[in-house]
């Protein structure tokens, strides 16, 4: 399977002199788990770098439900639509863990963008790179069954943990404890669907399931449930 929407690679990987001019340039914010960092219709007026934590970017429905389009960790940037048009935030963010954020406002960050083209050509490349996977979750939608759906989203969550050829073949546990109904919006299905496929994975032996903790006992082998893999 091609792998490319799962890259994790730091934002400033191969660019320390860019991330020190942005640090120097932003906020520094310490959150605790289960802070709101910015509403949906905030302004758009900054965005953010992930030193350390998880963030997850949800919406709010009219019923009180939660669906989390993305989750966001450490390397990982967001925001960066809204800054760059200056529009209003389209979805809410929220820190799953303890975090360490930089926030840049949209003048400095600009500044940083007109002043090194290897940072601007890295923006365009990661925003470029997150159509083409919500282009793919669409495509998915109206292709795939569930299973597929939920056993991709497993593995894109634990990515961070699986980058090399020997982690593919050992335990896993995803880094989010996520309750069945955010991984049923996560996966375009219901709760009881998704408690159904998870508990028939269990009994296969590919994950286990503790206290909301997600264990993929053999990533690789998840992965073949679905499709032969190409890694």
């Amino acid at each position: 399977m091609n792998q490319w929407h799962l890259a994790t690679d730091d934002f400033f990987a191969g660019m320390p002199e860019a991330k020190r001019r942005f640090s120097e340039k932003a906020v520094h914010l310490r959150l605790d788990k289960n802070s709101i960092i910015f509403f949906e219709n905030d302004p758009g007026d900054s965005c953010y770098y992930i030193e350390s934590g998880l963030v997850r970017i949800f919406s709010l429905t009219a019923s009180g439900k939660e669906p989390i389009f993305f989750l966001r960790q450490a390397g990982d940037m967001f925001g960066l639509s809204e800054v760059l048009d200056r529009h209003p935030r389209k979805a809410n963010a929220q820190s799953l863990s303890p975090c360490l954020l930089l926030r840049i406002r949209s003048g400095d960050f600009d500044a940083l963008l007109a002043e090194d083209h290897a940072v601007c050509r890295r923006v365009i490349g990661l925003l470029g790179r997150r159509i083409r996977y919500l282009g793919e979750r669409v495509s998915q939608l109206m292709t795939s069954s569930v299973m597929e759906r939920l056993v991709k989203l497993l593995i894109g969550i634990a990515c961070d943990r699986i980058k090399d050829a020997p982690s593919w073949s050992r335990p896993v546990t995803l880094p989010v404890a996520l309750t069945q109904c955010q991984i049923a919006s996560m996966c375009g299905s219901t709760q009881p669907t998704v408690n159904e496929l998870l508990r028939l994975l269990q009994r296969e032996g590919l994950i286990e399931i503790s206290r909301k903790r997600i264990v993929l006992c053999h990533p690789l082998a998840l992965l073949a449930r679905v499709e032969t893999p190409f890694i």
